[in-house]
């Protein structure tokens, strides 16, 4: 996932103001949760919370690592690249050595050097941007989800050799998160010899798409793929259906947030979407699933469970090592896997996974996505 800039005051206020979840002590050990915990994007920053949080609590009945217990500390970027910084200084000041997060890429890329450059341990569980990792020769940072560059691909052959559409529109929101995916959707599409009539960017916060909708219409566009996140999807899928749009929409996973079936209402129905497998349905992952919901919390969204395997990988690598020394830690989870709910997993040289699955999905107005056949 990557950024949309929103100018949020509050976000920005609140950027370096820290929610900690118990309080600190030199008996424990630190791991920063960094994403939106204000603006719009906020319900992506509760996703990675609910991850951590219940992988620190099994960790901690367990006994916690090292005969010390797991900390949560949660930092407030906004998802704005001008606070990623700000926060990571923040947790180099506070010496924190380890992070899950920032949940979108723009704060990420922005962030990265500074953790990296600190002996820092970055672990996100959502951010695809492939400019994350990519030409850095970072040694800290590391991620528990695919790429764009996975993940694009994915959608464009499934759109070209299970959908079969005639006359495909492929937008974006002109942030490198969704124009990034967008692109790659569309030279897939290109590849396997699809015809994209219009590739176009629209303003992300604008609440009326009238005009693009009508570009979609006199087109005669029968398949539209947005890149980008689900206020714009939602109003895009609303109003398309108000003004007699006969196309089918898709998205990559910033739009699969229930928040979207207010915005888009019943028009939400049928939207395809590519998301991580839902690891949730396996049976090795029973009890970790009831773990969830015995605290409320919902095991099958896009990150719960790659910011549970974030930081599983934390603590086995603290483990593995003996010692809370974060550039061990790093060169231990460099050569080593790590058994986590989402696989066996483990990272090449720039702290990629080897391997990540997305699926695509077809999400409801009145109940969970199902799995698209």
């Amino acid at each position: 996932m990557n950024i949309r800039f929103t100018p949020v005051a509050a976000a920005i206020g609140l950027a370096v103001g820290m929610l900690v979840s118990s309080a600190a002590s030199a008996d424990t050990i630190k791991i920063a949760i960094v994403g939106p915990f204000t603006g719009p994007l906020t319900q992506y920053g509760d996703i990675v919370s609910q991850g951590v949080d219940t992988a620190i609590e099994q960790i901690n009945a367990k006994g916690g690592v090292l005969g010390k217990k797991l900390e949560a500390v949660r930092l407030d970027d906004g998802c704005e690249p001008k606070q990623g910084p700000v926060v990571a200084n923040r947790i180099v000041n506070d010496k924190i050595h380890y992070v899950v997060g920032p949940v979108c890429s723009g704060a990420t890329i922005a962030a990265a050097s500074i953790y990296n450059d600190n002996s820092v341990l970055m672990i996100s569980p959502s951010a695809t941007s492939p400019a994350v990792t990519d030409g850095k020769n970072y040694d800290m940072i590391f991620r528990t989800i695919g790429r764009d560059d996975q993940q694009g691909p994915a959608a464009g052959n499934f759109i070209a050799k299970t959908i079969k559409p005639k006359r495909v529109a492929v937008l974006h929101d002109k942030q490198s998160y969704g124009q990034g995916i967008a692109t790659a959707v569309k030279n897939t599409l290109d590849k396997d010899g699809v015809k994209v009539v219009l590739f176009e960017g629209i303003n992300a916060g604008d609440s009326d798409y009238s005009a693009v909708i009508t570009k979609l219409k006199a087109d005669n566009v029968d398949f539209v793929y947005y890149g980008g996140y689900h206020p714009e999807m939602g109003l895009l899928l609303r109003q398309g259906a108000e003004q007699g749009l006969k196309a089918r929409f898709m998205g990559p996973e910033g739009v699969g947030n229930s928040d979207i079936n207010a915005i888009a209402g019943a028009a939400v129905e049928g939207m395809i979407l590519t998301l991580p497998a839902d690891y949730s349905k396996n049976p090795a992952n029973a009890a970790i699933v009831k773990a969830f919901t015995d605290k409320k919390r919902d095991p099958t969204g896009p990150f719960q469970l790659t910011a549970y395997s974030a930081t599983e990988a934390i603590a086995d690598g603290i483990k593995g090592v003996g010692a809370d020394n974060p550039t061990k830690v790093a060169a231990y989870l460099h050569s080593h896997s790590v058994d986590t709910p989402i696989g066996k997993i483990s990272w090449n040289k720039q702290g990629d996974l080897t391997n990540f699955k997305f699926d695509v999905f077809m999400w409801h107005k009145n109940g969970p996505k199902t799995l698209y056949k």
